[in-house]
């Protein structure tokens, strides 16, 4: 791929490497490797130049880009992944722990959309490169529920019902500690650490985000929610109970005790994308699905019901 992009007047000042990840519509890591490579540089100023990752670009400033075309692909390879729902536009999956929802610099593991391809399920060429067909995903570390469009069709009207908040999109998790209230809103905006930016934290200037929970069972040292969210930002379930002193178990990266985790066999965060609830794009029909608890938190939610019985009875 070779071609010469003015910069848009929004990103003038903004680094180099943010600027090429919104303007190539990858991650900022794929960004950050396409400039370590040389296969995105500046052009402008009278030449055209390789450029640090935190070089502010200028007004008159262009992006050239010379990706070379990947050789040598690996064929996609089906790592097991069971499908809940599928038609013309949509296929649902119930994605496991471990999976990432697409190709990115630096992960060798499972996809989703590598899986999907192996088993001949077409994915629309819509969306950014690499990620075609995700309106929504879901971490690694993140089990359940995730969508992906087929069809031009359902990857439009999917990314607007996701943008104007009209998918319900329930998570299942297990928080540290326990909760005063039977359910609550947290309703503070989130962005990249800007000490460390593969984590996110909460920023006054970030992008608005709301997460609803409520109370399902309470084991002392933890409780059991459930959890909607109203928007739907990397991280954001993980990121706001830490915020409020009550990370999810399992989840380290935000605060958690691995001394709980390692106790109940849990290895990730405690976190299930269990239900999803949408109007078909093509039908207008509603759509419900629902998924199942995967073993390891099955049977680590059977532990805290027992130890939570034993206390009571020792009572």
């Amino acid at each position: 791929m070779d071609r010469v992009m003015p910069v848009p007047e929004a990103l003038i000042g903004m680094r180099f490497d943010i600027a090429v990840s919104r303007m190539l519509g990858v991650s900022r890591s794929q960004a950050a490797a396409y400039i370590d490579r040389g296969e995105v540089s500046i052009a402008g100023r009278g030449s055209q130049r390789s450029a640090q990752k935190s070089e502010k670009l200028a007004q008159g400033d262009s992006i050239e880009v010379a990706i070379a075309e990947e050789r040598d692909k690996p064929e996609p390879v089906d790592y097991g992944m069971r499908i809940v729902y599928e038609d013309d536009d949509l296929v649902i999956v119930d994605k496991p722990v471990g999976m990432a929802a697409h190709p990115s610099v630096g992960w060798t593991g499972p996809t989703v959309l590598g899986t999907l391809k192996a088993r001949g399920v077409h994915i629309t060429e819509y969306g950014p490169q690499g990620r075609q067909g995700i309106v929504s995903r879901l971490d690694a570390g993140t089990s359940g529920l995730m969508l992906v469009c087929k069809s031009e069709l359902a990857y439009r009207e999917m990314r607007r019902q996701f943008s104007e908040h009209e998918v319900t999109k329930i998570y299942y998790a297990v928080a540290q500690g326990s909760l005063k209230q039977d359910k609550a809103t947290v309703d503070a905006p989130i962005g990249r650490d800007p000490v460390a930016d593969f984590r996110f934290t909460i920023m006054p200037d970030g992008r608005p985000a709301i997460t609803h929970w409520d109370v399902m069972e309470r084991f002392g040292e933890t409780t059991y929610i459930s959890v909607n969210l109203e928007t739907g930002r990397t991280h954001q379930i993980r990121v706001h109970m830490s915020s409020i002193g009550h990370p999810l178990v399992g989840d380290t990266m935000y605060g958690a005790n691995p001394v709980l985790a390692r106790g109940l066999g849990i290895g990730r965060q405690w976190l299930h994308s269990m239900k999803l609830e949408f109007k078909h794009p093509h039908t207008r029909l509603v759509v419900h699905v629902e998924s199942e608890l995967p073993g390891d938190l099955a049977h680590s939610l059977e532990t805290l019901r027992a130890r939570s019985r034993q206390q009571r009875q020792a009572v």
